[in-house]
């Protein structure tokens, strides 16, 4: 009865180890970040731009609109970079990205409010690719 107890142990303890290796191997994910700055500043004299920070290190960027013209908010430019902003998630969650967590902040350049930013950061992962 002991040796049969002892080799249930021992085959318990070989499937848990196994499991568990398993759930460590599937929770191991890579990590990218989306970046949208955008600027504020009448008349275009802000920059905005859309950062993308790949899993090893490198970055690419590219233009967004402006949110304000010359005679205020520009729904236009809104729309483009809204538009910009789904077709890049789309890309990255077509290809297997989940957004994992969105953080968006709003600076002030000034009291009166003139000038500022708005950004806005997309975290994506995804599992790690096997070698």
């Amino acid at each position: 009865m002991k040796k049969y107890f002892f080799s249930l142990m021992i085959a318990i303890a070989f499937i848990s180890s196994s499991y568990a290796q398993e759930i460590k191997a599937e929770a191991s994910k890579q990590f990218m970040q989306i970046t949208t700055v955008e600027s504020v500043l009448a008349g275009g004299l802000g920059r905005s731009k859309m950062i993308i920070t790949n899993p090893d290190g490198t970055q690419k960027d590219s233009e967004m609109e402006n949110l304000f013209s010359m005679v205020g908010i520009n729904f236009k430019n809104i729309k483009e970079n809204e538009d910009k902003v789904v077709k890049t998630l789309k890309e990255y969650t077509n290809n297997g990205w989940k957004v994992e967590h969105v953080t968006s902040l709003t600076l002030s350049q000034n009291d009166s409010g003139a000038g500022g930013i708005f950004m806005t950061r997309y975290l994506l992962s995804k599992p790690e690719d096997k070698k």
